[in-house]
């Protein structure tokens, strides 16, 4: 039996002998909680641009048959303020974690803090009797991950993290043709992110800038691209080695201040950012300056940034697909280009983010037959956003956590570990100049075939 061969054969058997392995995360932890014949009740701690927006207004507006709001909690008193009145709920407010959680006792957690604080949270939200949904990553290190896994399998309780790339239609045409065989056994890819010079440069402005609260980019943003890769190639990550530097922000800019607003240079400087012409941003973040000194609006070339702007990674999976990837901050345009290579052909992908006035509402992917002819396959966008995605993502959590699950979109507290350790493990060979095994890191060990559990 050739080796491609086998792994199919593996993965069919996998999943026969799996059984009951094959566990929806979603609907496990949704469906757990008692007294199923009321709204589910949520508490939300973390109230920034992502709690607000993506799991605060839009949820309490658009959910509200299903859930109910009972406490927002958040270190920044004025911020919590304004949240409560822009989700447009009448719960308490806490800016102690540990009170609302118990008075309030909520059935589920929804964390969006910053990422280096996450673990915080989901453990004791775990231990507070809630599942928990953990905006994306999971955490920022080994260790705060190995904690994670165990306190959700002592608690009983469910993490769910919130991997809404995997809902988009594109993304999801891209997961269906890989699975058809359309391009036999994936040996590659080729996985290329560019950030813009507007999207690209807001994370060093924000605490992202620093490696103690977001584990650089390698983390927090490629998390979603590591997760991708590993939820198209079905397999694990196995073993990293990986480049970067900072070479474009932080200390390489010659015109710095603390923040744009009283910046001298802010006529000559190609990243001033004006944060005052969105009244959202300063309701939130300006008016509440006084209560933790978080500037919204931080130079981007300050000199005490120091996480990486350029990244190379190569990763090998068990399954022995092998990927190049990279990510750049500061490009002129906004997108990617992926390429899985297989033992029948090639799939591809150049995703550019459009802008508002271009009118062509789906994204393409090039399917090429060893020996035939090229299709182009057009994929409508779906609405919202993410391509999409988090329409979609927050229907299955907060309206219909029974759905089907066919494209294996839920995620848990494995995918959540898998996605991030890629980037600790790249962080860490960057560091090391050393390769660095995934197995090494926590007690996951690394599958050929990828089994939900």
């Amino acid at each position: 039996m050739k080796p491609f061969e086998r792994r199919n054969f593996l993965k069919k058997t996998a999943a026969l002998s799996a059984g009951g392995m094959l566990v929806n995360p979603l609907a496990e932890a949704l469906t757990l909680w008692e007294n199923a014949d009321r709204k589910m009740k949520i508490a939300l701690v973390g109230t920034g641009i992502r709690g607000v927006n993506m799991f605060g207004r839009s949820v309490a507006k658009e959910y509200q048959d299903h859930v109910e709001f009972v406490g927002l909690s958040d270190i920044n008193p004025g911020r919590l303020t304004f949240a409560k009145g822009y989700i447009g709920v009448d719960c308490p407010t806490f800016v102690d974690f540990d009170q609302m959680m118990a008075e309030t006792k909520p059935d589920l957690l929804i964390v969006t803090t910053m990422d280096s604080t996450h673990h915080l949270f989901i453990i004791k939200g775990l231990e507070a009797g809630a599942h928990v949904i953990s905006e994306k990553p999971m955490t920022t290190d080994e260790v705060k991950c190995q904690a994670i896994l165990d306190a959700e399998k002592k608690s009983g309780k469910k993490v769910i993290v919130t991997f809404n790339y995997r809902y988009s239609p594109h993304r999801q045409k891209i997961y269906e043709l890989l699975r058809e065989d359309s391009i036999g056994e994936i040996t590659s890819v080729d996985f290329h992110w560019y950030l813009n010079t507007s999207h690209g440069a807001d994370y060093f402005r924000r605490w992202h800038g620093y490696k103690e609260f977001g584990g650089t980019l390698l983390v927090h943003k490629s998390t979603h691209h590591f997760d991708l890769l590993n939820w198209w190639l079905d397999s694990d990550p196995e073993e990293v080695f990986a480049f970067g530097e900072l070479e474009f922000y932080g200390k390489n800019g010659k015109l710095r201040h603390t923040h744009c607003r009283p910046c001298p240079h802010k006529g000559t400087c190609d990243f001033y950012w004006d944060i005052e012409k969105s009244s959202h941003l300063v309701d939130l973040y300006v008016k509440n300056e006084k209560h933790d000194g978080y500037l919204r609006d931080g130079c981007v070339f300050r000199e005490d940034i120091d996480i990486y702007d350029k990244m190379a990674v190569q990763i090998k999976y068990a399954n022995k697909a092998q990927v190049s990837y990279s990510l750049t901050t500061y490009s002129p345009y906004e997108g990617y280009r992926i390429a899985f290579n297989g033992t029948k052909g090639r799939l591809e992908a150049w995703i550019k983010e459009q802008q508002p006035w271009q009118e062509v509402n789906y994204d393409e992917i090039r399917l090429t037959k060893n020996f035939g002819k090229s299709e182009i396959i057009q994929v409508p966008h779906g609405g919202g956003g993410h391509g999409g995605g988090d329409v979609r993502l927050k229907d299955k959590l907060f309206k219909d956590p029974d759905m089907g699950d066919p494209y294996h979109q839920s995620a848990g507290t494995r995918d959540g570990a898998m996605s991030i350790l890629v980037g600790i493990a790249a962080r860490k060979s960057i560091e090391n100049n050393t390769p660095i095994r995934i197995a090494d890191l926590t007690d996951l060990i690394p599958q050929e075939i990828r089994i939900k559990a």
